[in-house]
């Protein structure tokens, strides 16, 4: 799946040429794809994150690439589990695995990207976008289009070993969109994400 640009971006706005983002579930065909997209995606993220692994497909994910003339200049995943909380069974999404190239970072790239996938996640039929992220990145995604949860609180990791998101020595913001009005029962709350092992937190 493609998503081309839809408007001409303002004058004050870095201009973006030729540039193309790739949507794809992990376990899917990439005969279609241009050559390399998905390889150049998984450098990106070894280069940030050596030795991080993949992700654990019981949390579907969905890869989205940023491309231009060729070249993967930013990537990230969704992650998605069914959650519940306050008597309501949610589809919920998340996103892991940002990553911007080191050359094409402060261009826009990123936040673009960051963008699209609120609008993938809506597409996907999904309840609720919810994440965290570290403190200092709070603008650049509320620059993208997500806003601050207050008070709500991620519980990673498994029922048996939690994660919490407000654990001593992390300092962690939760930024969500709600795109079902059911959602807003996780406002202020803390949500028992429990992704697993593999994928503690996203």
């Amino acid at each position: 799946m493609d998503h081309t640009p839809a408007t001409r971006p303002s004058p004050s706005t870095p201009i973006i040429t030729d540039v193309r983002i790739h949507v794809f579930e992990a376990g899917t065909d990439s005969s279609s794809e241009p050559a390399g997209l998905r390889e150049q995606a998984d450098r990106l993220r070894e280069a940030a994150w050596p030795g991080g692994g993949g992700h654990d497909p019981a949390l579907h994910p969905v890869a989205m690439l940023l491309e231009d003339g060729g070249a993967v200049l930013a990537a990230l995943d969704i992650l998605r589990k069914e959650i519940t909380y306050g008597g309501e069974r949610l589809a919920a999404g998340g996103l892991s695995a940002v990553v911007t190239a080191a050359s094409a970072r402060r261009r826009g790239y990123g936040r673009r990207l960051v963008a699209a996938a609120r609008d993938e996640m809506r597409a996907l039929g999904l309840d609720a976008g919810i994440f965290t992220c570290d403190r200092p990145l709070r603008p650049f995604y509320e620059a993208a289009g997500w806003r601050v949860l207050p008070g709500t609180v991620l519980v990673g990791g498994t029922p048996d070993a939690p994660l919490a998101s407000d654990a001593p020595g992390f300092d962690k913001v939760t930024m969500g969109e709600f795109f079902d009005t059911r959602a807003a029962v996780l406002l202020g709350a803390r949500v028992p994400l429990y992704p697993g092992s593999i994928d503690r937190l996203w």
